[in-house]
């Protein structure tokens, strides 16, 4: 089989692999590339392959970045089914339309202004529209069961532990003489990350691996601190009379933060603040999640035995129209407001940011990886002044950072994951993540005793 990165080379975002078995084609993943916008639109809207020449797409999780391009994947000619696990199907459902949303405001706001200079306008990667025609296309399977998607090749899922639904995927390629097996991580979780459960490997042997190495060279805080650190964080910014600002994605972070701050309220250990989650994806995907028990922990479930929605109580309002939004930032009293986007890019949190970075008794928490040239990296490095929406504002606020909720495995875990194995691959390709973590990663690799370890560069190729 051979094996072309088309995305996700020595970066962490557009993850996107082909796979070549005599005729067969698979892509692996079908993300959206984020960056700096003319180069963003290029390689989205551009794909390096014949769309039509596809014979099936299999998705790992519903994150944008291994999910996002899948309409501009189905209006450039694609045909086949896409394979993922029902979860996922479902969290595609809506972070594709709203994704789709996005890019129309996007092109919208870009036309203005290029109609202002006499340019003429660009069109979106994809529409709302676009979005919704590819949905058509999904097939659900479940966890360890083995699909045939071609001529002598098979699929089979097991738990990635990193979000609802998210996979580990084996294809097994067979011929008269041969049996050839391919893993690809996806995006791998923690063990003892909140709600979902921990990682799992594949029962067979794999002749090659697709590894992410997202932290592949950090390792992060025990994940039972986390709680603590938030602990800490709320009850000092309500002792300054503050609000704590919370950018997070809409899957997985926000449920992992609101699972956890109703644990803290049931404990008396943060006081009764008004808590709010202010993103109406984020509310639909919060949803989803309550559809979804099967992919839930033992703590988990037994938390669900005493109190039957994990996703609410009494402190706590989703907040899906405008003017509920707006009227957040009018309270003057301590409160908690969770908003997406996840690295401060889009969406409400814009506003809220706006509103509350010029107040010293305000935190903005930070709870999940900010890629360079985003307005959360800026604030992560606490740049004195930042922009938002074409405005200069002054950062006066307090900026806290827990690495611990972060749902991507650390260097000790990718490489203990990798050892339960029940054999080492004879190669690996490192994949999904900046050359400061990807090559230490695979280093570290080589030392297990991988023979063939390779970090491959986009549009790089290797036969297995």
């Amino acid at each position: 089989m051979k094996i072309t990165f088309h995305g996700a080379a020595r970066t962490v975002t557009g993850s996107m692999h082909l796979l070549e078995n005599g005729r067969q084609r698979i892509l692996l993943d079908c993300g959206l590339f984020q960056g700096r916008r003319a180069e963003s639109f290029q390689r989205n809207r551009h794909l390096p392959f014949d769309a039509r020449r596809l014979d099936a797409l299999i998705l790992s999780h519903a994150h944008i970045d291994h999910s996002g391009n899948i309409p501009n994947l189905v209006r450039s000619g694609f045909d086949g089914h896409i394979y993922c696990t029902a979860a996922t199907r479902d969290l595609c459902g809506i972070m594709l339309r709203d994704s789709g949303h996005i890019q129309e405001q996007d092109v919208a706001y870009v036309n203005r202004k290029r109609a202002r200079r006499g340019e003429p306008p660009v069109e979106p990667i994809y529409t709302i529209a676009e979005a919704e025609t590819s949905l058509k296309h999904f097939v659900d399977l479940q966890y360890h069961r083995w699909l045939e998607i071609g001529r002598g090749l098979r699929v089979c899922f097991y738990d990635a532990g990193h979000i609802l639904g998210s996979s580990v995927t084996v294809i097994e390629a067979r011929s008269l003489t041969r049996t050839t097996r391919i893993g690809f991580t996806g995006d791998l979780g923690r063990i003892d990350l909140p709600i979902l459960r921990d990682p799992e490997v594949p029962a067979e042997p794999l002749d090659a691996l697709i590894m992410e190495s997202t932290y592949g060279n950090r390792r992060h805080a025990p994940i039972q601190e986390a709680e603590d650190r938030l602990a800490s964080v709320v009850n000092e910014t309500a002792r300054r009379g503050g609000k704590v600002i919370i950018p997070a994605f809409a899957v997985e972070r926000t449920q992992e933060i609101v699972y956890s701050l109703h644990r803290l309220t049931n404990a008396g250990r943060i006081p009764a603040l008004p808590i709010f989650v202010d993103s109406p994806l984020a509310i639909s995907a919060t949803g989803i999640f309550r559809l979804h028990p099967e992919c839930f922990d033992d703590e988990t479930n037994e938390f669900l035995r005493r109190h039957p929605d994990p996703f609410g109580f009494e402190r706590l309002r989703y907040t899906r129209e405008v003017e509920e939004s707006k009227a957040i930032n009018d309270l003057r009293e301590p409160c908690v407001v969770i908003s997406a986007s996840g690295m401060c890019e889009a969406g409400r949190i814009l506003h809220h940011l706006k509103n509350n970075i010029e107040d010293a008794r305000n935190t903005v928490l930070i709870v999940s990886y900010q890629a360079p040239n985003t307005l959360g990296r800026q604030l992560v490095e606490r740049q004195p002044v930042v922009r938002i929406f074409g405005e200069e504002y002054q950062l006066r606020a307090q900026v806290e950072i827990i690495n611990a909720y972060s749902s991507h495995a650390d260097r000790d875990e990718l490489l203990g994951w990798l050892k339960r194995l029940p054999r080492l691959p004879k190669q690996v390709f490192v994949v999904h993540g900046d050359e400061d973590q990807a090559r230490p990663l695979a280093e570290a690799i080589r030392q297990l005793g991988v023979a063939s370890v390779h970090v491959p560069t986009t549009g790089e190729s290797h036969t297995v």
